[in-house]
């Protein structure tokens, strides 16, 4: 295996990593935040009641 190769595999872990780390923020804001984004889009449809 050259060290370009081994350069290419480096890079595409850490691209993944980055990937893994930014769907677990999201998914940690969605969490939190579900029930009051679910309030504001009932408040809405009320609205058009």
């Amino acid at each position: 295996m050259s060290r370009r190769s081994g350069q290419q595999g480096q890079g595409l872990v850490e691209y993944a990593l980055v990937l893994v780390l930014v769907a677990v923020v999201i998914i940690a804001i969605l969490t939190l935040l579900g029930p009051q984004i679910g309030n504001v889009f009932s408040r809405i449809v009320f609205a058009f009641d």
